[in-house]
């Protein structure tokens, strides 16, 4: 069942059934908000029963509390509050979402002003809201099931200093609302989300005030890039590349550029897939998804910023107009290139996308996101993303963001004898170097194209889809990136 959540902020509440939720700590595992609520003194017992001390991100519960207001009180324990961090708090209102179940209003009592903090409590909404996720859209009722349909549940949490809580929580609920259309286009089937229909989601943020463009195969084969073009052949699902624009800071600002690329479905091409799994690469979107989903979160919270946002979308599929292997296209840029692999295609989109931002927009910085390769996996696992990157600067900022957010990143090399890898007999560079340093040498290709912007690329094929479940977040599509993004821009580049 999917979860409709209706978040408030008051100072004061009055209780009338539903769930209460009271935070213990180390020094006092039964926060003194609770025990106005349990006046039979049932929760000193159900916390000596449970070995309840307050430790950070465990729970107790008890149900039909006598003589309280509340049909349950949990409480959920912080450990040493001072020592927790932003995701920390997020975290603990993960735990809080575990305990919702079938209640339709619950009440969290954060007492007066102090621990936590407006922007604690803002963290544990976000936390909240973001561990309630669920894609079930395509889940129907059946007659002997109860009802599936979004239930709606009211959550207020009680603070000292509401207003500040409210103030802080409106760049929470635009983070929360990127992350979850990142997530909801990544969850989407390859049959209902096509580059026309990706497009046209992207389109949707001009509500926001973002500029929205939308280039079709024509306009992209006048502006000769050929590399990105050539992964669409063997669909009859045409190409798009969405423009996206966030005007929020002064005119004569350099913007800054994310590119994602937009694979919406990737079988190999002629280099076809084993097909044991292939239909995770609905997901070969995760970093068009991002970018979508930052360049909302910029747009919904006004951020102080001018930022471009740009996705290659295709779908790259065998028939007999695929290109195939051997073949040479000529990029964007003028360079030439000899497919050797048809599954390595999220580079020929990338590398076109790279070239008009960098042409058009001249950015401050350009940092693109893809799922690029599985080398990747092998060398990080699924819980950092691989950082590559031509600036020392951009790249500690991302390690930094990445550490806030734990949406963490790890630098890996570059170098001038990787880069010989991708050269080629017969054009000036292959799409693939082969197994050894796979990962590598698509960045290696990528860089080719960047010139002297600062440029970093991030590889975000084992933190994107199905990676491990956390407090925030059970859905097979993680979102990874808009926070990540979000928090790069946020502390580095905002007027």
């Amino acid at each position: 069942m999917s979860l409709s959540l209706e978040v408030s902020f008051s100072k004061s509440v009055k209780v009338s059934g539903g769930l209460v939720v009271a935070l213990g700590s180390a020094a006092e595992p039964v926060a003194a908000t609770a025990r106005t609520m349990d006046p039979a003194g049932q929760l000193d017992k159900a916390v000596k029963v449970a070995g309840f001390t307050g430790k950070t991100f465990t729970t107790v519960d008890i149900l039909a509390p006598a003589g309280s207001d509340a049909d349950r009180i949990a409480l959920v324990g912080m450990g040493e509050p001072e020592k927790l961090t932003a995701h920390d708090w997020m975290r603990i209102g993960g735990k809080i979402c575990t305990l919702i179940r079938k209640v339709d209003k619950v009440t969290v009592l954060l007492g007066e002003e102090g621990t936590p903090s407006a922007d604690a409590a803002a963290d544990m909404a976000l936390g909240l809201m973001m561990r309630a996720y669920a894609f079930d859209t395509y889940k129907t009722k059946k007659p002997d099931e109860e009802d599936t349909r979004d239930r709606k549940v009211k959550v207020v949490f009680q603070h000292g200093d509401a207003s500040a809580c409210k103030k802080a929580f409106v760049s929470r609920q635009a983070v929360a609302d990127g992350v979850m259309l990142a997530r909801n286009l990544v969850n989407e089937p390859a049959n209902v989300l096509g580059p026309v229909e990706f497009a046209a989601r992207a389109k949707e943020l001009e509500a926001l005030g973002v500029e929205v463009e939308i280039l079709t195969e024509k306009e992209m084969k006048k502006l000769k890039m050929e590399a990105l073009l050539g992964v669409s052949l063997g669909s009859p699902r045409p190409p798009r590349l969405a423009i996206m624009r966030w005007q929020g800071g002064k005119a004569k600002d350099q913007p800054v550029a994310f590119v994602g690329k937009g694979v919406v479905f990737d079988t190999g091409g002629i280099s076809i897939k084993p097909s044991g799994g292939m239909e995770d690469m609905k997901g070969d979107m995760g970093g068009a998804a991002a970018v979508t989903g930052l360049m909302h979160t910029l747009a919904a919270r006004k951020a102080k910023v001018n930022a471009i946002g740009i996705i290659g979308l295709v779908e790259n599929m065998p028939d007999g107009a695929a290109q195939r292997p051997g073949d040479i296209v000529r990029s964007m840029s003028g360079q030439t290139i000899e497919i050797i692999n048809t599954d390595a295609e999220g580079r020929l989109v990338l590398c076109d996308a790279l070239t008009y931002c960098q042409e058009r927009f001249k950015p401050a910085i350009m940092v693109n996101l893809a799922t690029l390769t599985g080398a990747v996996l092998v060398a990080l696992g699924q819980h950092h993303a691989g950082l590559f990157s031509n600036d020392d600067d951009l790249s500690a900022a991302l390690t930094k963001a990445g550490e806030v957010t734990e949406e963490r990143v790890w630098r890996m090399p570059l170098g001038e004898k990787y880069d010989k890898m991708i050269d080629s007999r017969f054009a000036d560079m292959k799409n693939t170097g082969g197994r050894h340093a796979g990962s590598i040498t698509a960045a290696q290709f990528l860089k080719r194209f960047v010139k002297d912007t600062p440029w970093a690329h991030l590889d975000i094929a084992g933190t994107a889809m199905g990676s491990p479940a956390t407090d925030i977040n059970q859905s097979w599509a993680s979102g990874f990136g808009v926070r990540l993004l979000d928090e790069l821009v946020r502390a580095n580049y905002e007027n």
